[in-house]
C-alpha cells in the first residue's frame, strides 16, 4: 500500500522489503539522532496488522506460540513466535490485548501465511483472526521525548492499540487517519524519520528482524529471542521440544553478532552475503546500515564455534564482531544478551 506520508517534502521511497514507505525524508543521520535523543515518528504502515477477537483468543494464542499469553492483562505488550514442528522460527509477532481484541503487527508479506496457519488451528474455539492491514496501520514513536508527543494524539487519530517494545512505542492507528496521526505527533515535537534511520537504530540496539537476520533454519536461541519472545516454563506448543532440548542439553549451532565494518570502502554488505573467518565461510550477513555514531554496522549469524575475538569479513569487508548471543547460550546457561550500553534496548529495561 502507498503511504500518504510519501507525499511529505523530501520523502524518498524505500526498497523491498520496506517498499511503500519512506526510506528517509532528506537527512537519515538527523533522523537517527531524533530517534535516540529527542522524538521521532516512523511510518511502518507497510507492516501487516492482525486483529483477533473472541473470548478464547488469549488461551488459543498461548497454545500456539512461544509466549505466556493466557491471562495477558489489557494494555500489556509482548513478543511471540510461531515455530515449525522442528523448532524453526516461522513468524514473529509484536502484540497487545485491549480487553476484547488482540492486536499484532508482523513483517511485510507474512500476514497471509500466518493467517492461514491460525485459521487451520481454530477448531471449535471462539476466536476470529482477521487481516486488519487494510483498515489499520503502524506508526512507531521513539526517543526520550516521545511521551510528550503522544499526549496530543486524540480523537479519530487516537490509536486503537499501543504496543511498547524495545525500539519505541508502536501505535495501531486507523489507516485513513495515518497522515493526521503523524501530523499530530509532529505538532507534539516528533520529527519524521524513515526506515533507513529505524534500521540503523535497530541494528545498533542488537534487535534481529525476521527474514533479514534469520533464515529457514533459525531457532530462537540463535538470535536472542529466547529472552524476549519465549517463555521457558509454559505448556506445550509446536516446536517446544527443540527449545527445551537446546535449553537443557545443548547449544544452538549459530549465534547473532553485530559487525563493526571497515568504513574505508563506500559500500555495505547485502543481505545474505557471506561472512568469513579467514578463508572459511562461517555465516551470513543479515541487516546492514550506516549509523550516525558507530559508522557502518551489520547483524550476522555465524557459527557458534567462531572465536569471539576473531576478525571476520562480510562480503570481503573487514569486520570486528561484537557479541550479542554468547557461545555458551543454552544448556541451562542463564543467557544475558550483550545489549549496547545506552541503546534503546538497554533503556527500555530501566
Amino acid at each position: 500500500m502507498y503511504s500518504p506520508l510519501l507525499a511529505e517534502p523530501g520523502a524518498v521511497a524505500a526498497d523491498a522489503p520496506d517498499a511503500g514507505v519512506a526510506a528517509h525524508y532528506g537527512d537519515p543521520y538527523a533522523e537517527q539522532r531524533a530517534m535516540t535523543q529527542a522524538a521521532a515518528v516512523t511510518d511502518l504502515s507497510h507492516r501487516g496488522v492482525i486483529a483477533i477477537s473472541g473470548r478464547d483468543r488469549l488461551s488459543w494464542l498461548h497454545s500456539l506460540t512461544t509466549q505466556q499469553l493466557a491471562g495477558l492483562a489489557p494494555g500489556v505488550s509482548a513478543q511471540a513466535l510461531v515455530l515449525s514442528p522442528n523448532g524453526h522460527v516461522e513468524h514473529h509477532l509484536t502484540l497487545t490485548d485491549d480487553g476484547s481484541t488482540t492486536w499484532a503487527h508482523v513483517e511485510p508479506g507474512t500476514t497471509g501465511p500466518l493467517l492461514e496457519f491460525l485459521a487451520a488451528m481454530r477448531f471449535m474455539l471462539d476466536v476470529e483472526p482477521a487481516d486488519a492491514t487494510g483498515r489499520f496501520a503502524v506508526l512507531r514513536l521513539s526517543g526520550p521525548d516521545a511521551a510528550a508527543a503522544l499526549d496530543g494524539l486524540a480523537g479519530p487519530a487516537a490509536p486503537a492499540a499501543v504496543i511498547t517494545g524495545p525500539l519505541g512505542t508502536d501505535l495501531i492507528v486507523a489507516r485513513d487517519q495515518l497522515a493526521a496521526a503523524a501530523a499530530r505527533l509532529r505538532a507534539g515535537g516528533a520529527v519524521l524519520a524513515g526506515v533507513l534511520a529505524a534500521e540503523a537504530v535497530r541494528i545498533a540496539a542488537h534487535q534481529p528482524r525476521l527474514g533479514l537476520d534469520t533464515d529457514h533454519r533459525t531457532i530462537p536461541h540463535e538470535v536472542g529471542w529466547i529472552e524476549t519472545a519465549v517463555h521457558l516454563d509454559k505448556g506445550c506448543y509446536r516446536g517446544q521440544e527443540t527449545v527445551a532440548r537446546v535449553h537443557n542439553l545443548g547449544h544452538p549451532p549459530r549465534r547473532l553478532v553485530m559487525l563493526h565494518l571497515d568504513g574505508s570502502e563506500d559500500r555495505l554488505p547485502a543481505h545474505g552475503d557471506p561472512v568469513a573467518d579467514g578463508e572459511r565461510e562461517v555465516g551470513f550477513t543479515g541487516s546492514a546500515a550506516r549509523h550516525y555514531e558507530l559508522g557502518p554496522i551489520a547483524l550476522a549469524l555465524v557459527k557458534r564455534t567462531v572465536p569471539v575475538q576473531a576478525m571476520l569479513t562480510a562480503a570481503g569487508l573487514p569486520a570486528a564482531q561484537e557479541v550479542i548471543v554468547p557461545p555458551d547460550a543454552g544448556a541451562n546457561v542463564t543467557v544475558s544478551l550483550r545489549r549496547p550500553r545506552g541503546s534503546l534496548a538497554a533503556r527500555s529495561r530501566d
